[in-house]
């Protein structure tokens, strides 16, 4: 599976971003989806992911709970993130992730077989 990410950008403090993932290739249901970001000089970290069928079980990292929700479209083929109440620690390059579904959904970004190309996120102060 191919996934690009796009809907980043430059936003103020309090703002809101939705994010969103394009995936082509293999049947995107057949696929866990997650959300990564990495700021400069920090490791990639996890911040939400969804199980295949959208509806069972979405994971979220505590710096993001109540702010951001993961969602997705299985006849869209796209993964997205509403990202509210935005923090400038917030910033970095987020990117989507895709797992097999035969496994079960992980915020490990070990696990993820796919990856998309990032796309900058910039909270101001």
């Amino acid at each position: 599976v191919q996934l690009q990410a796009f809907g980043g950008g430059l936003v103020q403090a309090g703002g809101f971003l939705r994010l969103s993932c394009a995936a082509s290739g293999r049947p995107f249901s057949s696929y866990h989806m997650g959300w990564f970001r990495q700021a400069p000089g920090k490791e990639r970290e996890f911040v939400a992911a969804i199980t295949r069928s959208g509806g069972s079980t979405t994971n979220y990292a505590d710096s993001v709970k109540d702010r951001f929700t993961i969602s997705r479209d299985n006849v869209k083929n796209t993964l997205y993130l509403q990202m509210n109440s935005l923090k400038p620690e917030d910033t970095a390059v987020y990117y989507c992730a895709a797992r097999y579904g035969l496994y079960s959904v992980s915020s490990q970004n070990v696990d993820y077989q796919y990856w998309g190309q990032g796309t900058q996120v910039t909270v101001s102060s």
